[in-house]
């Protein structure tokens, strides 16, 4: 569901960029009072993950779209809204300068859309579901629900920011009626997806779970380090071999575009859409996940294994700096 910049007017792409980069300063200024080497090491791997998984695209039977794992829920549930945000900004910001994966001008809706509603509606539902203990069918419920009802958000969200953009011919009701079905069935194989890797986690070691406390009985089987390093090779088995099994059927943002404009590739004019895509094509060295002017399959699986390591050393490195940043202004 990453917008391209066509689908906004500059007005409306700054005013995400604020409320995304409000919502970030706020979650840098929670995270510092937090001094846990395992949540930040956390930060990095799932966040690979999540980069690895998004490069798999899973078809939707009988509609001719496709949807990939949102990440926003399955990160909150490990790491905690604050830091769950700041992954997915990490992600998303990724994707965008080195893969040309979403606009520039509107990363800050992406980061909004995908980012916000799963970390922080999400964490409202899991919270309210785990409240009184946690088990595999809390899970599976909280995962499904939350994916699905923060999805719809993030869709309705791109239906609002397109018509309060009013660059495009895009009629509000049918783009909405195709945009929320279909992201419902989206967040349903979602859901399902985030729910596997939570109970994975929950059966090696439960206490990695945001909410869940470390006397949780029978739930510590792995090591962390353990648990890292399968993490680590369940990513880069994602990123460099199953990413070649991706769907290859638009996704459902695409797919919408397709049914009410005819098409997904919108045009906007004007010197700022202009400047924004020269500066993404002079950034992305591996636009749509390849190597430049080739459709080698290695260049997806070089790709994944390159994007997964960026993200993870960004999530690391932006975390240490941010506790180094404030224990010099404090200390």
């Amino acid at each position: 569901m990453h917008m391209a910049d066509a689908l906004l007017s500059p007005s409306v792409a700054g005013i995400m960029y604020v409320c995304s980069g409000v919502v970030g300063a706020y979650c840098i200024k929670k995270i510092q009072t937090q001094d846990d080497p395992k949540k930040i090491a956390m930060m990095g791997i799932m966040g690979a993950f999540v980069f690895a998984t998004q490069m798999i695209n899973f078809s939707i039977p009988a509609t001719g779209s496709s949807g990939h794992l949102s990440g926003g829920v399955l990160l909150m549930a490990i790491l905690g809204p604050y830091a769950a945000f700041l992954t997915m900004i990490s992600v998303l910001f990724i994707q965008s300068l080195l893969f040309a994966d979403g606009g520039l001008l509107a990363l800050g809706a992406n980061i909004w859309n995908m980012g916000f509603y799963g970390c922080f509606i999400g964490a409202l539902i899991w919270k309210a579901i785990i409240a009184r203990g946690i088990s595999r069918g809390k899970i599976i419920l909280a995962s499904i629900l939350a994916s699905v009802i923060t999805l719809q958000f993030g869709a309705f969200s791109v239906v609002l920011e397109t018509l309060a953009s009013s660059i495009t011919s895009l009629p509000f009701t049918a783009f909405l009626a195709a945009m929320q079905p279909i992201h419902l069935a989206i967040g349903f194989v979602d859901g399902l997806i985030t729910a596997m890797v939570l109970c994975f986690i929950y059966e090696m070691r439960a206490n990695i779970l945001w909410g869940v406390e470390d006397s949780t009985p029978n739930r510590q089987k792995f090591a962390f380090s353990k648990l890292f390093a399968l993490l680590a090779i369940i990513t880069f088995v994602i990123a460099g071999l199953l990413s070649l099994i991706a769907s290859g059927l638009p996704d459902g943002l695409e797919w919408s575009l397709e049914r009410v404009a005819g098409s997904s590739e919108l045009k906007a004019e004007g010197n700022i859409y202009e400047s924004a895509l020269a500066l993404q094509e002079s950034i992305a060295l591996l636009p749509d996940y390849g190597f430049l002017g080739s459709e080698s399959i290695l260049g997806t699986s070089f790709s994944g294994i390159v994007g997964s390591l960026v993200v993870l050393f960004l999530c690391v490195l932006g975390c240490y700096f941010f506790r180094i940043f404030k224990n010099k202004r404090y200390g």
